[in-house]
């Protein structure tokens, strides 16, 4: 146990305390601007006549982009850095989410859903601006409230936009109420980007040596990088399978066929461009200085698809469950799915915070015999269930996944430094491919079914942290620009 962490002064606002509540802030407005959706859907889908498989498609559609944007956003902001693209993501992201408010037809909602899901992938930008900003030491704690306080923008969406829709009272109250959360999105920013630098002041900003796919130090480790890229475009398969003639019709036979090809070519491009960063390694060995090993990255990747996948997913089909199953009112139905999110505050900044003092592997270990157990439980639920019961096991269940939502970016960082932005944004991107096949697992099945699903993937997920994951110890070698060697400790 290590019992000289530092926790933060959070009352502070000076120095890194001050960027990390300005930057857990700016996640907190992108995700009520991009997780809005879901307590907002029962609305939508009545004032629309949507009908349940139209709304589930957009639930899908919503979380799809942000699968290639958190890979592409990693690479961006390990290159330029993280205050150019948070407020770049924020500005734009609004924007996009003020002409989802006013689309008139179902075939220009999904397109611009589709579109605004590359918000989500804000996430992954701060993930580097509190890896520059704090010690290893303080890394899980610092990274939990981030993510957990930033995570509760969709709490706070569940909480106020269904009382202004209620409010304003007409059928285009949904359009006002998305709308005034856009535009605000959009003044923070512009106020983020005049507020933060990217490092202290006379602190290196590494940068990765090369750039369009993530560097690997060994032969196997290239192998496993491959693979692993495979879950990410199958996600995005399935979800054109969704949209294909044989389901929703959304998408013609060719543009379906256009869209399979389209991802095996783009698959193909980036296998080549894995290959052309990393081939060196079959003529000169990485010195063993400078190796990390890419199976912690892998194993985190499936951590996060099933702690944020299970989050994306439940907060966005918890209001229609409770309303299809229970016969709940709508906005007690939105407000008892907020308490999901809600317990972001606490649940992921303590899952940071365990890490760093009872150490990252023996935290996920038993945070996720905690989710696999919890979900099963929930894979049993009936309807003649008490829905205060139910709301009970969901929220236990959330503590522990967004616990390990906390757990796996507390480690994160403490891979390799000038690889963060990548890192965090491979498994930002697992974290979406999760919330793709739960929500198309939750499309096709009951919402026991769905529990259950997901009950059983973690618990596949905690037999690879028990045997594969290594605790991170000693220190991580980067090369400052003027060719020095810094040594950074990983515990």
């Amino acid at each position: 146990m290590n019992t000289n962490i530092g926790i933060p002064n959070l009352l502070s606002f000076s120095g890194n305390i001050r960027i990390l509540h300005l930057t857990w802030f700016a996640f907190f407005m992108s995700f009520v601007v991009w997780l809005g959706l879901g307590p907002m859907m029962p609305f939508i889908q009545e004032a629309l006549d949507l009908t349940t498989q139209e709304a589930k498609v957009l639930l899908i559609l919503n979380v799809a982009m942000t699968i290639p944007a958190r890979i592409v956003v990693g690479m961006l902001v390990d290159k330029f850095g993280p205050k150019i693209l948070y407020s770049a993501i924020l500005v734009l992201g609004g924007a996009i989410s003020i002409a989802f408010a006013w689309a008139q037809t179902y075939d220009e909602l999904a397109l611009l859903r589709f579109l605004s899901g590359f918000i989500g992938a804000g996430f992954v930008v701060g993930i580097r601006m509190i890896s520059e900003w704090f010690p290893a030491k303080q890394t899980g704690i610092a990274q939990g409230i981030y993510g957990g306080w930033g995570n509760f923008g969709s709490a706070g969406a569940a909480m106020t936009l269904p009382f202004i829709a209620v409010s304003i009272g007409d059928v285009d109250g949904w359009r006002y109420a998305i709308t005034f959360a856009s535009l605000a999105a959009i003044a923070y920013g512009v106020i983020y980007f005049f507020s933060v630098s990217n490092t202290p002041k006379g602190s290196t900003y590494f940068k990765p040596n090369k750039t369009g796919a993530l560097e690997v130090t060994s032969k196997g480790d290239l192998l496993l990088y491959m693979l692993m890229n495979i879950p990410l475009y199958f996600a995005l398969a399935v979800l054109t399978w969704k949209l294909s003639p044989e389901n929703m019709s959304l998408l013609s036979s060719g543009a379906t066929n256009i869209a399979y090809a389209s991802l095996v070519i783009i698959f193909l491009f980036q296998t080549w461009r894995i290959w052309q960063v990393n081939k060196h390694i079959f003529k000169e060995p990485v010195p063993t200085m400078h190796r990390y090993k890419f199976k912690q990255v892998a194993i985190l990747d499936w951590a996060y698809l099933v702690t944020f996948g299970t989050e994306l997913a439940v907060v966005s089909m918890l209001a229609m469950f409770y309303v299809s199953w229970f016969d709940v009112p709508k906005v007690t139905a939105a407000l008892l799915a907020g308490i999901y999110p809600f317990i972001n505050l606490v649940a992921r900044p303590g899952g940071g915070l365990i890490s760093d003092l009872f150490g990252r592997k023996k935290t996920l270990i038993v945070i996720f015999a905690g989710i696999s157990l919890s979900f099963i439980v929930l894979g049993f639920v009936d309807k003649d269930w008490s829905i205060w019961l139910v709301v009970a096991i969901t929220v236990i269940a959330g503590i522990f996944s967004k616990a390990g939502s906390g757990a796996v970016y507390a480690m994160v960082p403490l891979v390799q430094r000038r690889l963060t932005g990548q890192i965090a944004g491979m498994a930002g991107a697992f974290g979406n491919v999760g919330a793709v096949l739960f929500l198309t697992a939750n499309s096709m099945f009951d919402y026991d079914q769905f529990f259950m699903i997901i009950g059983i993937v973690a618990l596949f997920v905690f037999l690879l942290i028990v045997f594969f994951l290594e605790e991170p110890s000693g220190q991580m070698t980067e090369v400052m620009p003027d060719g020095t060697v810094q040594m950074i400790d990983v515990k």
